[in-house]
């Protein structure tokens, strides 16, 4: 009986898998807001009542999208960052890996740091995956500021009330590192995605296209900006 439901488990993931892969297919082609449970079911050769036994809507499939992609480029981030010891090259490692995989994976990287899809409101479960990076950045900071490589910018000023008090949640992330350090933190990360998406979405192109020395040069200006020298 215990294989039985094995089988039944392994063969549901399976097609679960394949639902996925074919729905990715269809966001390279037609894009998110164009996503059609109707036109995957007959890609792969099912009935839709079939498919909506595992998707019942398409913000449902929409919604395993966005946390898969999520969390590929957060586990990736979070594998260089263990790999890479000394805090100045993690955060230089991880800025380079995230830019690999949105290069790699650009439909999925538009998914979840592109514009919003019309009609769709993402769940709280994509929460806990949209933050994997963001807390790996922050973390690098922390193990700075730990082992005491980490100095504050003396020109970076101290937030203000309202903005320290934001600045908390961040600070349970990354315990000791100066509030004006997680300011400055959030600015960098959103610089990240920012180069990032410029990049991708065409921005750059007849300045810094190839964009490689502009991204390492920029990512080098952001570690040194945080106190990572």
């Amino acid at each position: 009986m215990n294989a039985g439901r094995t089988a039944r488990d392994r063969a549901r993931a399976e097609l679960t898998q394949e639902i996925k892969d074919v729905a990715r297919r269809q966001l390279a082609t037609e894009g998110a807001e164009r996503l059609s449970l109707r036109a995957v079911s007959r890609e792969l050769g099912m009935v839709s009542s079939a498919l909506y036994r595992y998707f019942p809507s398409r913000d449902d499939l929409l919604t395993a999208l966005i946390i898969d992609a999520y969390n590929a480029v957060g586990a990736e981030a979070e594998a260089i960052a263990k790999k890479v010891t000394e805090p100045r090259a993690a955060w230089l490692a991880v800025c380079q890996t995230v830019r690999a995989w949105a290069r790699k994976h650009p439909q999925e990287y538009a998914l979840i740091y592109g514009s919003p899809v019309v009609g769709y409101q993402a769940p709280q479960s994509t929460i806990q995956p949209a933050g994997r990076v963001a807390i790996v950045l922050f973390g690098i900071l922390a193990r700075a500021h730990a082992s005491g490589v980490l100095v504050p910018p003396s020109d970076a000023p101290e937030p203000n009330p309202r903005l320290a008090e934001q600045l908390q949640t961040l600070a349970e992330v990354a315990p000791g590192v100066p509030l004006k350090v997680l300011a400055r933190t959030t600015i960098a990360w959103t610089q990240l995605f920012g180069m990032i998406s410029f990049e991708l979405f065409g921005q750059l192109v007849g300045t810094m296209d190839p964009a490689d020395e502009f991204f390492a040069d920029a990512t080098g200006q952001l570690a040194a900006f945080l106190g990572l020298n």
